[in-house]
């Protein structure tokens, strides 16, 4: 049977009261709803996030820059509860006006500045520290496709597959339909690049895998949208799950992805840890 039909008013309004689980978050306005100023630590970098995919992108590369020896990239990473709308927060606006986690603060040189949105993190801080991006073309330019290649796929994934399939309040054969094809495809996209070269800029691990690991691993490890991966038969991808073994073992990434989630949900220094589960790291 098919989904029944809708047919959209002239006008558009918001209709409160079916948003479904997000519901209290999502309104057609920005801007803050309230107060409340971020609180700042010691160090030359403040991060404001939560560790969702996008949040786990930013903790994932600052645990990279403190492996390899940078330690002028010690970091403070402050919780941001999206559903308790910390991100609506004056403090946090002015940091992001999208309202969206991760944001940063950079205040390593004599004028802090803002940098929002998770790909300009990875690229602000790859380029800062000459990190994890190629310094020439063509592999720089491989390196920075990728990653906006993630940048843009992500809200097929999450907004589109995630929503309706997991999330929506009614559940409609149609958006489910379109949104588990393209997401197929996408991960498709990445099975087939990644039986080419060992990582997806190339044959080194950059911030196009730092990018593209927190939304493709939770969807390969079945922990994404009520188990999705066996309604999209993700074990299909054998070159896709391969490439997630090989990040997943990574130290840096255990530990980044563990951080402002209810294992760690600050992170001021990297004795943090040290009360973190050891089976999570």
């Amino acid at each position: 049977m098919a989904d029944p039909t809708y047919t959209p008013p002239i006008v558009w309004t918001h209709d409160a009261e079916n948003d479904g689980r997000f519901g209290g978050i999502n309104r057609p306005t920005a801007g803050a709803r309230f107060d409340k100023e971020l609180p700042v630590g010691e160090h030359p970098f403040q991060l404001y996030s939560l560790g969702t995919p996008n949040g786990q992108k930013a903790t994932i590369m600052f645990e990279e820059l403190l492996a390899a020896g940078h330690s002028d990239a010690e970091y403070d990473a402050w919780m941001i509860d999206i559903m308790n709308q910390d991100q609506f927060g004056s403090g946090f606006t002015a940091l992001n006006p999208n309202g969206k986690i991760p944001a940063l603060e950079d205040r390593s040189g004599p004028t802090p500045f803002r940098v929002f949105e998770s790909g300009a993190i990875l690229l602000h801080l790859a380029e800062k520290f000459d990190f994890l991006i190629p310094s020439e073309n063509p592999a720089r330019a491989e390196v920075l496709s990728w990653l906006m290649w993630q940048v843009g796929t992500a809200p097929f994934i999450g907004g589109g597959f995630g929503h309706f399939y997991a999330y929506a309040p009614e559940k409609y054969e149609y958006p489910i339909n379109r949104y588990a094809m393209e997401t197929k495809r996408i991960l498709s996209v990445a099975d087939q690049r990644l039986g080419e070269t060992r990582y997806l800029g190339g044959n080194d691990y950059s911030i196009a895998d730092i990018a593209a690991y927190p939304w493709l691993g939770v969807l390969v490890h079945g922990e994404a949208y009520n188990d999705a991966a066996t309604f999209l038969s993700v074990d299909e991808y054998e070159n896709l799950g391969r490439w997630v073994a090989e990040v997943d073992a990574r130290p840096a990434v255990r530990r980044g992805r563990t951080v402002n989630r209810d294992a760690l949900r600050e992170r001021h220094a990297a004795s943090d840890f040290d009360n973190v589960d050891p089976a999570l790291l």
